[in-house]
């Protein structure tokens, strides 16, 4: 619905007098009215207006042009855990917020958590919430989504917070798998299974993952976690969360690029070895010393861990945030990663303040530029040190996993430049700058609108708004496969080309 006279749009929930026609269901109409009205929180579907005519009442609400998460796993199939780890630290929120209210939603599924143009995420659909009360007094109706229903709710036991956490549960389970965990083709049997608690999570799903469902699909409401707790569990702690959503995942998985503090520490060094004072002057004074420092020294101690690199300066490391580490390491150059000074130099390299401080006291100035190469030097030292032997990598295919271009037509004067891959994948490079590929399957299809921003989805499922290119792209494939002939079978002098990186 929209307002004429500001163009703003809203969602609009309409629903007919004759459907309010008795007492108690207009006094349900006007609780969820009341309700809503009073709800104020970043993660909630906010309450603008309602009114009524002689045929309908009218709510108005705000609008989520992403629809909902439900419409989202129908196009996905299944979500990542990054993704559902940013979908529900937003539901926690709302939740937290409705449960501090002393509010339960007792309706909580897919289909109402709505998702705005900006991919943010808001709870919706008060109709079934309800205040809290205690124990003795809750109400015993059995009401909400049966693949979502709580044992005690089945059991007429009546709401509690512990509802709440139980759909979210089942929220979680849904989201990563494509199903609720209950749902099975008898009612009753979906009954039964939720009364058991009864139900089977895929092996790959990651440990945290499964610990947390298993912990919120408790059968006894007191062995479930409250939202805090939820928030505090290694599932949200411990793995990649990302702080917003490209809109291209409604229709498919995205593509985290996830930074490595290594990399970031060599860049850093790259930098206080080869720029000019200007040059570090300008690319340190965007970098927020003071508010990153901590933790960029634990990532950066971290990612060493994972990839084995010298005990040394895992363990200067660990000392720097306080943590215990094992014990060094025979020194393996002569200013080693343990010694006072080269210490001073990996934290002021993480820092980011190298070359940038003002006087001698806070940083080692024009001095350092060779502690720097050393401190670098102990690094790549330990990583190849700790490299696994050759033999017990596993085995690629050798050449098979090399691809190179077998055919190629330049029709840039119209739609762009179009090629085939020795896989039979079938590119173009469009002339707006977007990528497209046809996967040999013929059936998939890889959208690069923008550089790290990827989007997978079939040939018969894609978006509206790149349906023309899709279509231009099927049409590069078929004149190549009927015209064109593979270079690959002809005669000639093998050719090696090397990729410089930049």
């Amino acid at each position: 619905m929209t307002d004429l006279s500001s163009s703003k749009v809203y969602a609009a929930k309409i629903i007919p007098h004759t459907r309010v026609s008795k007492p108690h269901q207009r006094e349900k109409i006007n609780r969820e009215i009341d309700l809503h009205r009073s709800l104020i929180h970043k993660h909630i579907v906010h309450f603008y207006h309602h009114f009524e005519d002689k045929d309908n009442i009218y709510i108005l609400l705000e609008y989520c042009s992403r629809r909902s998460l439900a419409h989202i796993l129908k196009a996905r199939k299944v979500v990542t855990e990054p993704e559902v780890r940013y979908y529900l630290k937003q539901t926690v929120s709302a939740l937290k917020y409705l449960h501090d209210q002393e509010i339960l939603h007792r309706d909580l599924k897919l289909g109402n958590l709505f998702v705005t143009d900006s991919m943010e995420l808001k709870l919706g659909d008060f109709g079934l919430a309800a205040k809290l009360e205690p124990v003795s007094n809750r109400r015993r109706t059995i009401c909400g989504t049966p693949n979502y229903l709580s044992p005690e709710v089945l059991n007429k036991q009546g709401h509690g917070w512990e509802s709440d956490v139980w759909a979210l549960g089942c929220v979680m389970y849904t989201m990563l798998t494509g199903k609720p965990p209950f749902e099975t083709t008898n009612l009753k049997e979906t009954y039964r299974c939720i009364r058991e608690a009864r139900y089977t999570i895929p092996p790959t799903l990651s440990l945290p993952a499964k610990q947390i469902i298993s912990s919120m699909l408790a059968q006894d409401p007191v062995d479930r976690p409250h939202l805090d707790d939820i928030m505090r569990h290694d599932f949200f702690t411990q793995g990649f969360m990302p702080e917003t959503l490209p809109v291209s995942c409604c229709h498919s998985a995205p593509d985290f690029h996830i930074s490595s503090p290594a990399k970031s520490f060599f860049k850093k060094a790259a930098a206080a070895l080869f720029g000019g004072k200007k040059d570090k002057a300008k690319y340190y004074e965007n970098i927020n010393r003071l508010a990153k420092e901590e933790e960029d020294i634990f990532k950066l101690r971290q990612d060493l861990r994972k990839t084995t690199i010298s005990n040394q300066i895992t363990t200067h490391l660990s000392e720097e945030v306080g943590t215990p580490s094992a014990p060094t390491r025979k020194p393996v150059t002569q200013a080693t990663a343990g010694s006072p000074q080269t210490r001073d130099t990996i934290h002021l390299i993480v820092r980011g303040s190298l070359g940038s401080c003002s006087s001698s006291s806070e940083c080692l100035e024009d001095s350092t530029t060779g502690t720097v190469a050393e401190a670098v030097v102990s690094v790549l030292r330990g990583c190849l040190e700790h490299m696994p032997k050759a033999d017990s990598l596993p085995r690629g295919n050798g050449c098979n996993s090399l691809k190179w271009v077998t055919k190629w037509v330049d029709y840039s004067n119209k739609y762009g430049f179009g090629y085939q891959l020795s896989d039979n994948t079938v590119g173009v490079l469009f002339n707006n700058g977007t990528h497209m590929s046809l996967l040999s399957d013929k059936k998939t299809v890889h959208q690069y609108a923008a550089l790290g921003q990827k989007a997978v989805f079939s040939v018969l499922d894609a978006p509206e708004c790149v349906v023309a290119q899709v279509t231009i792209l099927k049409y590069f494939s078929h004149y190549m496969e009927e015209n064109l002939m593979d270079v690959s079978v002809l005669d000639f002098s093998v050719i090696t080309v090397f990729k410089f990186v930049d």
